[in-house]
């Protein structure tokens, strides 16, 4: 009986992370409110707490930051191989999109078709009303709204990942600073299926294969190794998302004639129109290097780092929590990463989908039907694209 129930949670999770994976255009801070109105607000599976925790921790990380999330969620719901069904339901879509792009890229284009921009338009509504929402919870009082407009300016201004992570930095000394006596004392605790034993092996493996993957690559020349080496480096180096991946994937490829610069580019497009994560274009480049074998090794090589990082993490997070001096840091954290939506926000969310008088009346009307009405995210993208159609032919 109990492994039949575990079928059945692993089954939901499946489920619920491929709708997602369907639908969670806009990159990670969309991605993260997408998660927030499904996981929290509509299953319950987590309080608002522990996401904003587990969003806090997975900002220190390096890799793709809203991934990380999805898969410690699938993990806290149904241990390992939840974040493993968790990862596969999120990534598979986009995966699949971006590989067949690659096996037919010169003639399959959708950069300017009508929906990719509703998708956009859908995006920015979605996004906000995330931020109201989690603006209200990680940042209630002045001093925590303060840290979030400063960290919010700070980003605007100085756009790069370095940035954001002493941004990060200074928000968690200032709430080690000034919020211990705020610490709460009956926190939901989680139970992850995974031992501190396994958080110092999973950590061990990622110094290990840091290590030897390059030794390896070199000795064997062999080119799926050499394709995984070059994932496996730039999913455990990179912090910042998937926008800040991109020139580093550039260099490693580009000038060494593993593909041309318009192969680059012309998959880096269609990377921003499909759902899921940024990351998926490493199947797009896996596939334009070796075929399918490059795809998958790609793929995996890129996200790996990060299930070896949240193992690592997860299984020290219920006793850290449980500590004031650490609970002061995250929620100074919290109010930090506040801010830095708030600036993703504006760039490259807004930016890049209100254009015009249309799509702002558009996401006006989506925003709307989230936050007054509460429409199911999935409807606001079937509705943002009827929507963004009926426009179009409207002629705005």
């Amino acid at each position: 009986m109990r492994e039949k129930n575990r079928f059945f949670v692993l089954l939901e999770i499946l489920l619920t992370s491929v709708k997602l994976g369907l639908t969670s255009f806009g990159g990670p801070v969309a991605h993260l409110a997408y998660f927030k109105d499904e996981y929290i607000d509509r299953k319950k599976w987590l309080n608002d707490k522990t996401y904003a925790d587990l969003i806090a921790v997975c900002q220190f990380l390096p890799g793709p930051a809203s991934s990380q999330v999805g898969i410690s969620i699938g993990m806290l719901r149904g241990g390992f191989f939840g974040g493993v069904v968790s990862w596969l339901g999120f990534t598979l879509p986009s995966v699949i999109v971006l590989v067949v792009f690659a096996l037919l890229y010169q003639t399959f284009s959708l950069e300017d078709a009508v929906f990719i921009q509703s998708l956009k338009v859908v995006a920015a509504a979605v996004v906000l009303h995330a931020l109201l929402g989690m603006g209200a919870k990680l940042a209630p009082d002045g001093v925590r709204r303060a840290m979030a407009v400063a960290a919010a300016v700070v980003m605007l201004l100085f756009p790069t990942a370095w940035v954001q992570l002493l941004v990060i930095a200074a928000a968690g000394i200032t709430g080690w600073t000034l919020f211990k006596n705020k610490a709460e004392t009956n926190l939901e605790t989680f139970e992850t299926g995974l031992s501190k034993k396994a958080g110092v092996t999973s950590l061990g493996i990622l110094a290990a294969l840091l290590v030897l993957l390059p030794v390896l690559a070199a000795a064997v020349e062999n080119p799926l190794v050499r394709i995984f080496d070059i994932f496996f480096r730039v999913g455990a180096l990179v912090f910042g998302g998937g926008h800040v991946v991109l020139p580093m994937i550039e260099r490693e490829l580009v000038p060494q004639g593993l593909l041309s610069a318009d192969q680059f580019l012309a998959g880096y497009g269609m990377a921003q129109a499909v759902p899921g994560p940024l990351f998926t274009f490493s199947s797009y480049l896996g596939t334009m290097m070796q075929g399918i074998g490059g795809a998958v090794t790609a793929t995996i090589a890129i996200f790996l780092p990060s299930f070896l990082l949240i193992t690592a993490a997860l299984p020290f997070l219920n006793e850290l929590r449980r500590r004031a001096s650490f609970q002061a840091v995250l929620m100074g954290v919290n109010a930090g990463v506040v801010g830095i939506l708030i600036a993703a926000f504006y760039d490259p969310v807004v930016q890049s989908s209100i254009f015009n008088t249309a799509d702002f009346a558009l996401g006006l009307v989506l925003f709307a039907l989230l936050n007054v009405w509460k429409t199911p995210a999935w409807m606001i993208v079937l509705l943002g694209i009827a929507g963004g159609y009926m426009l179009h032919f409207a002629g705005f």
